[in-house]
């Protein structure tokens, strides 16, 4: 892995992050269908960023979540549970984005608020664990 993969994998965890903020704020403001939006995409950079210490990527949004189950939850370095809930917020993503008259409670998205942080911090784990390991190695 060198310092390009490497800086371009901070990147995304950090525009992970810094998405994840920005749900916190709409949803601060009641904007709950623009929040779900900010989660989904907060974990998107996150996998995105996982992805990237395999040196895997995808063009779409399917290929994407095929190679995150296959390379980390199919093997069990993310948690099943982990899996299921990107795939929920994939589909309340497309849910909140494209569909009429589709709402959210409250308490459902602070429920997903808090997944996607921990979410996140477990990636981010991973991700350390990842680039410390590949430096030890001496592929840098």
């Amino acid at each position: 892995m060198n310092e390009d993969v490497i800086k371009l994998i901070k990147y995304r965890l950090s525009r992970a992050k810094e998405t994840l903020e920005d749900a916190k704020i709409l949803f601060e403001k009641g904007s709950y269908n623009s929040c779900i939006n900010r989660i989904y995409y907060a974990m998107f950079y996150s996998v995105l960023s996982l992805l990237r210490t395999k040196d895997l990527m995808a063009s779409k949004h399917s290929g994407i979540r095929a190679m995150f189950h296959k390379e980390f939850v199919k093997s069990g370095i993310i948690p099943v549970e982990m899996g299921k809930f990107y795939d929920r917020m994939f589909i309340n993503r497309g849910e909140s984005d494209y569909e009429d008259f589709i709402t959210f409670k409250k308490e459902d998205v602070e429920e997903f608020l808090n997944k996607a942080e921990e979410f996140i911090k477990f990636h981010k784990k991973i991700i350390e664990e990842k680039i410390n390991e590949r430096a030890r190695d001496g592929d840098s």
